[in-house]
């Protein structure tokens, strides 16, 4: 078992042991866990993870509002001011720099609205304050529950590499077709009909047409970014907003749709658009997939030497 392996195994017994005590979903704290532990690696504004759980209660939330003591760790004057700080492990502390505490403080908050999803739901979106965090957790939710376990590290290329295709670096080139932009992708170029790839674990959140991008998937993954597959030919059959796909599971095939009303085609060559969009708990944005994609790439490579 590799250390990433064995930490997912040691936070897997975490968040089933807290979900027993709280009678909160443990695949839902798992999937609050890693929607917070990436939001953490994207901002500058919060403090870095340093144990097994990326949940991070901010001290005016942990210890209440008036706490004259923003890192307290006595329960008691804690629950007085209103924070929300409990001792998980049973030292008589509430430690916010404890895995075992924070998590069991997290799920007491959710617990107080009720058992099932639909108060867990109320009970995040107050936490949150925000319908795409919401969403977000509750997307990682359906993965973890799918798969059963935390292992979701896997990647793939977006058309298997037995194919001929092409790239390079266009992130950020103009682009003039319906009003002047920027290029948010990597164009991919291949013949048509060549299967286009999930490129990781996560939840199908669009499929449809975009005049921009015509025939379209988006698909957010459990590292809260969202994937745009752009000018396809065709879905893949069984392919519908709301499924959990893994790496490498056929989403659809390249074409040259788009640039205009649902149906248009053939205004350029046949090539996937694929763009990446990061969440990081407060707003969206774009950035250069092509270092990804060239990691995936060589990830590829050396899997089917093997």
């Amino acid at each position: 078992m590799d250390e990433e392996a064995a930490a997912n195994a040691k936070r897997l017994q975490m968040f089933k042991k807290t979900g027993r005590q709280t009678r909160i979903s443990w695949e839902l704290l798992a999937a609050a866990d890693l929607f917070e532990h990436n939001v953490r690696l994207s901002r500058r504004d919060l403090p870095k993870q340093t144990g097994l759980i990326g949940l991070y209660i901010p001290p005016e939330r942990w210890s209440g509002p008036a706490n004259p003591l923003p890192s307290d760790d006595n329960p008691v004057r804690i629950r007085l001011f209103g924070g929300i700080g409990k001792d998980g492990n049973g030292d008589g502390r509430a430690d916010p720099k404890s895995d075992e505490d924070v998590l069991y403080s997290y799920a007491s908050f959710l617990s107080q609205y009720g058992r099932g999803l639909e108060n867990s739901k109320i009970g995040l979106w107050d936490y949150y304050q925000r319908d795409k965090s919401v969403g977000i957790i509750l997307g990682h939710m359906k993965v973890i529950k799918k798969t059963g376990h935390l292992n979701l590290a896997g990647r793939s290329f977006p058309v298997p590499i037995r194919y001929n295709y092409s790239y390079r670096s266009t992130w950020g080139d103009a682009r003039g077709w319906g009003g002047r932009r920027i290029h948010e992708g990597t164009d991919v170029f291949a013949d048509y009909g060549v299967p286009v790839l999930a490129t990781s674990y996560g939840v199908v959140e669009m499929k449809g047409w975009n005049r921009y991008g015509g025939w379209r998937v988006g698909i957010r993954d459990v590292r809260n970014t969202y994937h745009y597959y752009g000018h396809l030919n065709g879905f893949a059959k069984n392919l519908r907003e709301g499924m959990v796909v893994k790496p490498g599971e056929v989403i659809g095939s390249v074409g040259s749709s788009g640039y205009g009303p649902p149906g248009t085609a053939g205004k350029f060559p046949p090539h996937l658009h694929y763009g990446m969009y990061k969440d990081n708990g407060r707003t969206e944005y774009s950035f250069d997939p092509y270092a990804y994609l060239r990691i995936w790439e060589r990830g590829d490579k050396k899997k089917r030497k093997k």
